[in-house]
């Protein structure tokens, strides 16, 4: 590992260490791994520009190649054309990506709008939401040929757009509440983080530190008869909070997650009983979620269900809900109709193969649409 990222691995347990004895020794795992994420200048998303790719921990849809952007444009240039039909000629149209990591998959979308969009490529402003310096920085210079296309937002708080807002394998690394079931108290508690003899460990916080959501409330009681004691769930009010935010944000257009995810009843399966958290090291598992943070990538699941009615309790409908293989070839069939996407050579189809089998990442992926 670079001297910069072991200093920095260091500092970061410090941090986490200094924050655990200021709970009274117990850190909700929340807490814990929105440090190991996220922590300015320490976390991992802020020292690792290289983790997505073969060189990486990680595979993402856009590191595949740049086929995955240039479908996602070819979609989101239809969306639009519609959008400006039904508005105001002079209203300005927005594609808004959030948690666009070096800005690869940006750039790709920019690249086909203006070869194959010129005058949609004219009129459009892209912004990206991006909270970090220092991610900000990785993204202005792979984005240095499309500056005058380019706004950068801290947050979507204070914004309206006309246009598509969408992520990309954000929502599951936002950080989570790991929930435990006691069958013998008939309760649940929560899972936090302690310090012991220098080295993280498991430790139950008996009271949530979270309101319980209705779905977990409201579970039936045949179900929680025959749930396992210390049966594990996820739960994220951030990323339902950034759902619902990005729905407030959207005037008219559409709101899009590409992401690993579950509904309320899967996540209740069985085979599920210790949860969807998951340690990512060069493209392995790792054993351990809460070793070396800020050294390897921290993901769970989404509830799409969860992230589906906060975009209704916003006013948000459904469109689609599917695989990402089902999205994909359902822009795919519309690509062979229009000569500007060009021919679909074997180099495309082996990266079409790859964004859309299920032993790779078809299957793995859901695409929650919404619009207003």
């Amino acid at each position: 590992m670079p001297n910069a990222n072991r200093n920095a691995m260091n500092k970061l347990l410090q941090v986490i260490h200094s924050q655990t004895l200021a709970c009274g020794g117990v850190l909700p795992f929340s807490r814990f791994m929105e440090l190991a994420l996220y922590c300015p200048k320490l976390g991992y998303y802020e020292t690792n520009k290289d983790s997505i790719g073969r060189g990486g921990d990680f595979y993402t849809s856009a590191s595949v190649g740049d086929l995955f952007g240039q479908l996602l444009a070819f979609q989101f240039a239809e969306w639009l054309e519609e959008l400006k039909n039904k508005k105001s000629k002079s209203s300005q149209l927005q594609i808004v990506e959030a948690g666009a990591h070096n800005g690869q998959l940006a750039k790709d979308i920019l690249a086909w709008l203006q070869s194959s969009r010129p005058p949609l490529f004219e009129a459009l402003e892209y912004c990206i939401v991006e909270p970090s310096t220092t991610r900000r920085e990785w993204q202005c210079e792979t984005l240095k040929s499309f500056d005058k296309k380019m706004r950068w937002l801290s947050s979507l708080d204070s914004e309206r757009f006309d246009g598509i807002i969408f992520s990309n394998e954000l929502l599951d690394a936002f950080p989570v509440h790991r929930l435990g079931w006691d069958a013998g108290q008939k309760k649940w508690f929560e899972w936090g983080v302690a310090d012991k003899d220098g080295q993280f460990a498991w430790a139950k916080i008996t009271e949530p530190t979270l309101k319980l959501p209705s779905f977990v409330l409201n579970l039936p009681a045949s179900l929680l008869e025959v749930l396992p004691d210390g049966f594990t769930i996820e739960i994220s009010p951030s990323a339902e909070a950034w759902w619902s935010a990005g729905a407030r944000s959207l005037n008219h257009g559409k709101l899009l997650a590409v992401d690993y995810g579950l509904t309320d009843e899967e996540m209740f399966l069985p085979s599920r009983k210790n949860g969807t958290l998951r340690a990512f090291l060069k493209h392995r598992f790792a054993d351990d979620v809460l070793a070396n943070p800020g050294e390897q990538d921290l993901t769970a699941h989404v509830n799409f269900s969860a992230i589906q009615r906060a975009g209704g309790k916003a006013g948000l409908k459904t469109d689609s809900f599917s695989t990402q293989s089902k999205f994909l070839t359902r822009i795919m069939e519309k690509t062979l109709k229009d000569k500007a996407f060009g021919e679909w050579t074997p180099p495309r189809g082996r990266q079409f193969q790859t964004l859309t089998h299920p032993e790779h990442l078809g299957r793995a992926f859901q695409v929650l649409v919404q619009s207003r």
